[in-house]
């Protein structure tokens, strides 16, 4: 999401996105950047927990990032968007790609 557009407008359009390519349930990718932190790393896997998630970590070159990937099963877009806001509100500096 840009930094200048609106969080209710980017959810809207993407909930809108994913009814129209995916039949839900429906496995799902998520992409997040953060500082290579391992505290900030744990919170972002924590919220995936007991979901049937994969994570996967990878540290930038110079180590200063780490890029999180998670595949799951979410019931439905409703479900996808929750977590990214769940993840926006629980840990300081995300990126969600």
């Amino acid at each position: 999401m840009s930094e200048k557009q609106n969080p209710e407008e980017f959810y809207k359009k993407l909930k809108a996105q994913l009814y129209d390519t995916a039949t839900w349930p429906s496995k799902y990718l998520y992409k997040f950047i953060v500082e290579s932190d391992l505290h900030k790393i744990a919170e972002i896997e924590a919220l995936f927990d007991n979901i049937g998630a994969v994570i996967h970590t990878m540290e930038s070159k110079n180590g200063k990032y780490t890029s999180i990937s998670i595949h799951v099963v979410m019931e439905n877009p409703e479900a996808v968007i929750t977590k990214y806001e769940e993840v926006a509100e629980n840990v300081e500096g995300v990126i969600s790609l």
